[in-house]
């Protein structure tokens, strides 16, 4: 097994995010890094790191308007006289699907609140070059599976599941897991991503919303209280072209292996009849019991069940790392999840 690693992934270090109106300490922070290390270490398996990729590959997924955006919001955002430290929006674009072409300001304060979805993607001075090395180890690690690999880990952080095509949201700034099945489908595989992260993947959801050529299936707690809120719904199917090709599966919170590998038999399921040849797991960790986040109440031994019934598919597979925050089991979790998936 190949995991892909960028180092320069480290550089995106906000001190805090948004919660209830309040800053908190910011949980994906780089020390992340270092316990997943831990887990490839145990895990076994050889360590490449990723060559850079430009906006061409990153417009695969996003908008162009949004990667402009992204290259210039620090430098423009300081040119401000009086402008906070972090760029912060006063104001969102509520229903920006509805706005006209001529409804995209030329401000960059207007552009924050257009682009930047939430109080969770804080941006520093670095964020955006570790976002693209985190993209990077994905498109990477795709490539490897192109080249033959059955089983390839990207250790991806900042993470990716919740940005849109033209939003930042959640931590996360590019979508990895997308960006790794686009690439995969547009070099002729049949690709389903599977998102077993705590949080609904909302990002990669809208991203092929309206596809019926990759199938999105995703496993995660309740959003009737839980993050992201307005997305993640058993009701939310597809639209257009792709209907019938999204799959929510909401749990309630503290669920625990028994019901979450009921939930995963439906997903495969639904797999098995879109009959991919690959699938991109959005390998969220978030789900164990210890995580600060407290969705589920998944164990470290339940980490390997869960990647032996994934193995049990028979499908070559590209894990992406999403959540999963500091506690004393998350690189033993990651561990267990790979060890199982190579079973």
């Amino acid at each position: 097994m190949f995991t892909v690693f960028a180092d320069m992934q480290r550089l995106h270090n906000p001190p805090s995010f948004m919660v209830a109106g309040k800053p908190k300490p910011m949980p994906e922070r780089p020390e992340r890094i270092d316990m997943l290390l831990e887990g490839v270490k145990r895990a076994g398996g050889r360590l490449v790191a990723p060559a850079p990729i430009g906006n061409e590959t990153l417009a695969l997924v996003h908008a162009p308007r949004y990667l402009a955006f992204m290259d210039t919001l620090w430098e423009r955002w300081h040119r401000q006289p009086e402008a906070a430290d972090t760029p912060a929006p006063n104001i969102h674009a509520l229903g920006r699907a509805s706005l006209a072409p001529v409804g995209y300001p030329d401000s960059v304060v207007g552009q924050v609140g257009y682009h930047l979805g939430d109080g969770s993607c804080p941006i520093m001075d670095r964020t955006w070059d570790a976002a693209k090395a985190s993209a990077a180890t994905a498109a990477h690690a795709a490539g490897l599976m192109l080249e033959g690999e059955t089983l390839a880990y990207a250790l991806c952080r900042p993470p990716g599941h919740h940005a849109a095509s033209d939003v930042a949201a959640g931590f996360c700034y590019i979508n990895n897991s997308a960006l790794a099945a686009e690439i995969l489908t547009r070099a002729g595989r049949r690709v389903a991503i599977l998102d077993i992260d705590v949080h609904h993947g909302n990002g990669t959801e809208a991203i092929f919303y309206d596809r019926a050529d990759i199938l999105t299936v995703s496993l995660h707690a309740d959003p009737k209280r839980f993050y992201p809120f307005f997305w993640g719904y058993a009701e939310e199917t597809g639209r257009g072209a792709g209907e019938g090709f999204n799959l929510n599966l909401p749990l309630p919170r503290g669920t625990r292996i028994d019901d979450y590998r009921a939930a995963l038999a439906k997903a495969f399921r639904r797999i098995a009849d879109f009959a991919p040849d690959m699938l991109v797991i959005a390998a969220g960790l978030d789900i164990a019991i210890d995580d600060p986040f407290q969705g589920f109440a998944i164990e470290t031994a339940d980490f390997a069940t869960i990647g032996r019934d994934l193995a049990g598919l028979k499908l070559p597979m590209l894990a992406v790392q999403e959540g999963g925050y500091p506690s004393a089991s998350l690189g033993a979790n990651l561990a267990s999840l790979l060890e199982g998936l190579g079973s």
